[in-house]
């Protein structure tokens, strides 16, 4: 039990109390088996720690821990103070005659009981109890439960209390009849219909809640559930926007509350309950939190806003939230949550996974490459970290994604498809799914165009009809409805592409919302999807069971996000216990990308540290004439001659890091938040050397190239790829393509392998040598928003570091990195052949450039406008490197490509490679 190894993570029956929880030690990097239930609390990181296994420091929630202790005794004492309705309820719920395969989880009924303790539990037991207030004007009650617990059962649980007490006892003040439930949008309020006792397939009848004697006792009650956009309203101020006809201002409390809440709209003291309530937090009043997007405040404010104006108009009773995230932003530089202060019981994330109630997270550990320099893990652990830049940014969906990225897809999409084979073994009829979380709208059209066109060499993972992309803005727009759009019926025998462009916005909104609310639902619309991409979080209510794999493409700055991110994959396929032990068997989501040991950071205690003096730097009117402007170009296009050529002897060789690309990864189940490594899972890729051939890699690399330049190719398709396939098959054969260590050259199924994973380098490095010796004429595409940028459009910003004041800038003081930059541009300033300058510093002006198939931003250093009215993009550098001189030969074509457009003046650029060669560096610039 204390040698440190996990036997079975699972180690309670979801039906009782807990008896033990796992607890990690640091220095042994293990677990211990603890007896007893696990303290309700959260983590924070050490203060100044920066390990990424740092065990963290236990934030106990004091109240939480209280109230578990007192309803654990009121529970052993048969609930002194109840009525005689509760009294049948908890009874008929703990009768396993009456339970017979809808037993309650443990969590669920102690969720319930604390609710009910704390209005019908004798005085005597709550002193000392405070529950804090969220500085609003009615009392709202927490109950924190992970993903998958069940607290829609919960939900109704409580629901039946309170209408069946109220009906039975009409003068007792403590109870209503009248509930009313908000939900985050139109998906959770479809699936919390259930809750209405007079609806079809209602939770009361199909989970045995309510006593058949109480059935007519609970129909007395109303249910009202809407979409918290319901509770939207136009201020006096949005309506003059609005400069309609209609001049009678914004609408009273009454009529608001008698819009909102319908049939319930006379009754008073109402019930409020919150369905995944982390959206309904209380703004500040500035109403202002950094880092958080004006969309959230607004969807809080009107939440809240509206609960505070139906209480002032009929009086909320009482308010419960239920969530499994209850955090709230506080705009606090440390940590961009907290937990609520009302939460009143907690059954975490942890305490599911070791009560068997949600599939266990599994990461990536290690690999077989060289790991993150700083924290020693995988890179695939958090993906987003190594490839930002290049996920980051305004790109076609046809460009490659990073190397590092499609080598997590074939090390995931391995293991997808070991299940996917599993999975139909026995009879599946729904394949398993792949979530890839991406950054940005651009990355997710990447990642659908990569799996469509087979850039993943997975065919099974490679169906369109399969992969659902889903447009965030689409989605939000049919959540918003109130009622589900109707989709007008077409012919059967049209094919589902055709029978989707036909359909009108509203309708493909509603048909996107379907598929992605019933995939792997049999019969459904979403029954066949098995990679479901979307961009930020999918919405809440998203409970698809057959989730088995999470790609993660973006930035995680809290465990908050990495919670949300994971629990969409963590709901369970099978609720059949094991006949031997009592327990769940586990399942398990293989995670890349999402650091799941993410811990908060709270602010170190102590006097704050003193500031630093900060300049504000800025463009100044004053020198308005020393403006400069430049193209802000996204891309160049080019022309190529009809006939191509590549000399092979000119192109460079290719490097190919063997310790840089992974073909082993060991992912281990975690708890905490921490890897139990005694339990090892390792994927491989060695069916992907036996797979592909020399043939099918040469095919692929010349495919690949084609794909790329096609676009811009003004002759015969297939005559082009015919002689891209010539060229290919001449580069693969010589020697320019070498992999360090040089061992692996020598043995073939390995050489394989990393050609197939480094593709997209092999075919960025041909392309370009292609693109540079065959190219005619180039083209710049400029950003439609943004097409021309200057120094102007800089805001204002601070900084403690040296600087100086400028006479020949438009901004107002020069920033220095080095006492280089002093120099120059010192030497800027003074130089007769200088008209204007600026150092590129918060200016956004930046060259994309591709090196070993990654694409960067490169910000050249300074732009100086010249007295002849030329424009030189100045870059200091010492030592050059291979990259240094990719940069430069992108620099090249984007100043040849500028100059051929016109209309920008006549731009150069230059090296200084010596502080003292800049007065001299207009006679060295490169003028094209």
């Amino acid at each position: 039990m204390d040698n440190g190894k996990i036997d079975k993570l699972i180690i309670n029956s979801p039906y009782e109390e807990p008896k033990y929880y796992w607890e990690y030690n640091r220095e042994t990097r293990s677990f211990t088996k603890k007896e007893g239930r696990r303290p309700a609390g959260y983590i924070v990181a050490t203060p100044g720690a920066k390990a990424i296994d740092d065990p963290g420091i236990f934030k106990p929630l004091h109240l939480v821990n209280m109230i578990r202790e007192r309803v654990k005794d009121w529970r052993a004492r048969e609930y002194p103070g109840i009525t005689g309705i509760t009294k049948r309820l908890l009874e008929h719920w703990y009768n396993l005659e009456e339970r017979d395969y809808r037993r309650f989880f443990f969590c669920q009924l102690d969720a319930i009981e604390t609710l009910i303790w704390l209005t019908e539990g004798p005085d005597a037991d709550k002193v000392g109890i405070v529950i804090p207030s969220d500085k609003g004007p009615f009392t709202r009650l927490c109950s924190k439960m992970a993903t998958g617990s069940g607290k829609t059962i919960v939900m109704s649980m409580l629901i039946a209390w309170q209408i069946i007490n109220k009906v039975t006892y009409p003068q007792d003040p403590r109870f209503s009849k009248y509930i009313f439930v908000v939900a985050p949008g139109l998906t959770v309020k479809s699936r919390l219909q259930v809750l209405k006792p007079e609806g079809k397939n209602n939770y009361y009848d199909e989970f045995n809640v309510v006593p058949s004697g109480l059935i007519d006792k609970l129909r007395q009650g109303k249910v009202i559930i809407r979409n918290w956009h319901a509770l939207n309203w136009d201020t006096d101020e949005q309506l003059a926007k609005k400069r309609s006809v209609d001049k009678r201002g914004a609408k009273s409390d009454e009529a608001y509350v008698r819009e909102v809440l319908g049939e319930i709209a006379s009754a008073r003291k109402i019930v409020v309950i919150n369905d995944e309530a982390h959206h309904a937090w209380r703004v500040p009043a500035e109403s202002k939190i950094r880092g958080i997007k004006k969309e959230d405040i607004e969807e809080a404010t009107k939440w809240i806003g509206g609960l505070d104006r139906i209480h002032k108009a009929r009086e909320i009773l009482t308010c419960y939230d239920f969530t499994a995230t209850p955090f709230a932003p506080t705009g606090k530089k440390s940590t961009e949550e907290a937990l609520f202060d009302w939460i009143v019981s907690d059954f975490s994330l942890n305490d599911a996974i070791e009560s068997g109630l949600v599939k266990t997270p599994r990461v990536v550990i290690r690999d077989d490459v060289l790991p993150d320099a700083k924290t020693y893990k995988s890179k695939l652990y958090h993906i987003y970290q190594h490839v930002k830049d290049d996920l980051n940014r305004k790109a076609e969906e046809n460009e490659p994604l990073p190397d590092l990225v499609k080598n997590g897809y074939y090390l995931l999409g391995k293991d997808w498809v070991e299940t996917l084979n599993k999975w139909k073994e026995v009879g599946f009829k729904t394949p398993p799914v792949m979530i890839t979380v991406a950054n940005r709208t651009e990355t997710a059209a990447r990642v659908k165009y990569t799996f469509d066109h087979n850039g993943i060499k997975i065919d099974e993972l490679c169906e369109p009809d399969r992969t659902l992309h889903i447009d965030s803005k689409v989605l939000e727009e049919a959540e918003s409805k109130e009622e589900a759009v109707s989709i007008n019926e077409t012919e059967e025998e049209e094919e589902d592409n055709e029978t989707e462009q036909k359909l009108s916005k509203k309708d493909f909104a509603e048909l996107l919302r379907q598929k992605v609310d019933t995939v792997g639902q049999v019969g459904k619309p979403g029954e066949q999807i098995q990679s479901v991409i979307s961009v930020g979080m999918l919405s809440e209510g998203w409970d698809a069971k057959t989730v088995t794999h999470i790609m993660g493409l973006r930035a995680f700055t809290s465990r908050l996000l990495c919670e949300q991110v994971v629990g969409r994959g963590l709901r369970r396929t099978s609720y059949e216990l094991n006949p031997e032990t009592g327990f769940y068997d586990p399942e398990y989501v293989n995670i890349f990308g999402v650091p799941f040991t993410f811990l908060p950071h709270e602010s170190p205690e102590g006097p704050p540290r003193v500031p630093q003096p900060k300049t504000e730097i800025k463009p100044v009117d004053e020198k308005i004439q020393h403006e400069i402007t430049w193209p802000n170009v996204i891309r160049i296009e080019h022309s190529y001659r009809p006939q191509l050529k590549l000399d092979i002897d000119n192109v460079k060789t290719l490097i190919l890091d063997a310790s840089e690309t992974a073909t082993l990864a060991e992912m281990a189940p975690t708890i905490q938040g921490k890897p139990d490594v005694t339990q090892i899972k390792t994927v491989d890729l060695e069916g992907l050397g036996l797979k592909y051939r020399w043939q099918k890699i040469t095919f692929e690399t010349a495919r690949d190239i084609f794909d790329r330049m096609q676009p811009d190719w003004q002759g015969n398709r297939e005559y082009l790829l015919a002689q891209v396939i010539r060229i290919v098959e001449k580069f693969l054969a010589s020697n320019k393509v070498q992999i360090e260590p040089p061992l692996f050259n020598r043995d073939d199924l390995r050489r394989r392998i990393l050609f197939t994973l480094n593709m997209t380098a092999i075919v960025q490095h041909i392309w370009e040598s292609i693109r540079f010796e065959n190219t005619e004429k180039i083209e710049p595409v400029f950003d439609t928003e943004k097409p021309i940028r200057s120094t102007g459009d800089m805001r204002s910003w601070y900084t403690a570091k040296p600087c100086e004041f400028t006479k020949k800038s438009h901004i107002n003081f020069c920033v220095y990195d080095s006492t280089w930059e002093a120099s120059e541009s010192f030497e800027l300033d003074r130089n007769p052949n200088v008209e204007s300058w600026v150092k590129n510093d918060h200016l956004g002006f930046q060259i994309p450039y591709i090196y070993n198939g990654i694409v960067h931003k490169y910000y050249p250093d300074f732009i100086v406008k010249l007295k002849t009215g030329d424009f030189l993009v100045l870059e200091i550098k010492g030592e050059e490197t291979e990259k240094d001189k990719t940069k430069r030969n992108f620099l090249d074509e984007w100043v040849r490509a500028v100059n051929e457009h016109g209309g920008f003046g006549k731009w150069k650029w230059a090296v200084s490679r010596h502080p003292g060669d800049v007065g001299g560096i207009r006679s060295k610039s490169v003028i094209n």
